[in-house]
C-alpha cells in the first residue's frame, strides 16, 4: 500500500473540514447524519473517519479550527471585525463560514454540559486574543482608558454574543453595519476636541 504524504493528509483533512462545516452549517449537529456528512464531504464514512473518531470529534475540529481564524482576525482586525464577518455570512443562503458552526456552538454549550466543558479552553483562547488585541490599542492610544480591559472586553463578547442571538433568530437588518460602527466607536478613546 503506498504511503500518503503529510502534505496530502492535511489536504485531505482540510477537504473533511470544508465539508463537514457546511453539513452542520446547513442541518445543525443532529441534523448532521453521516450520510449527509458522505454527501456533502464526497468521501465514505471510512475515510472521514480515518482522520476523526467521530462525528462529535469532527463537529469539534470544526469549531475548533473556525475558533483559531477567529483568534487570527481578533489579533490581526478585533472582536468587532469578527462581528463584521459574521454579519456578512449571513447575507449568504448557505452560511459555511464561521456563522454555522458559531450558531451550533452557541446552542449546545446552553444543551450540552460536556460539550460545555470541553468547549471552555477554545473560548479561552478567543478571550486571551481579544484581551491582548485591546492591551495593544490601549498601548497605541486608540482604547478608551477610563475603563478596565476587562470592562471593554466584557462589553464587546456580549455584543458578540447579541450579535449571534440576533443572527439566530433570522434577523439581518440593514443597520447592521452602522451597530457595529457605533461598538465599535464605543470603546475608542474620543478625539480631542
Amino acid at each position: 500500500m503506498p504511503r500518503v504524504s503529510p502534505e496530502r493528509l492535511h489536504t485531505r483533512r482540510r477537504e473533511i473540514l470544508a465539508g463537514a462545516r457546511a453539513c452542520f452549517a446547513r442541518h445543525g449537529y443532529e441534523g448532521a447524519t453521516v450520510k449527509r456528512l458522505e454527501e456533502e464531504i464526497g468521501l465514505s464514512r471510512g475515510a472521514i473517519f480515518h482522520h476523526f473518531r467521530d462525528k462529535e470529534s469532527l463537529f469539534l475540529a470544526v469549531a475548533e479550527d473556525d475558533a483559531a481564524a477567529m483568534a487570527e482576525t481578533i489579533a490581526a482586525h478585533g472582536l468587532v471585525q469578527v462581528m463584521r464577518d459574521l454579519a456578512a455570512q449571513a447575507d449568504q443562503p448557505e452560511t459555511t463560514g464561521w456563522l454555522g458552526s458559531q450558531l451550533e456552538v452557541s446552542r449546545r454549550l446552553r444543551t450540552d454540559a460536556g460539550f460545555a466543558r470541553e468547549w471552555e479552553e477554545r473560548k479561552q483562547a478567543i478571550a486571551s486574543a481579544t484581551r491582548e488585541r485591546l492591551s495593544r490599542q490601549r498601548q497605541a492610544g486608540i482604547l478608551r482608558d477610563d475603563l478596565s480591559i476587562e470592562v471593554v472586553a466584557g462589553f464587546l463578547e456580549l455584543a458578540y454574543d447579541g450579535l449571534i442571538t440576533h443572527l439566530a433568530m433570522g434577523s439581518r437588518g440593514a443597520n447592521l453595519d452602522s451597530i457595529l460602527d457605533m461598538v465599535e466607536a464605543a470603546v475608542r478613546r474620543p478625539a480631542p476636541r
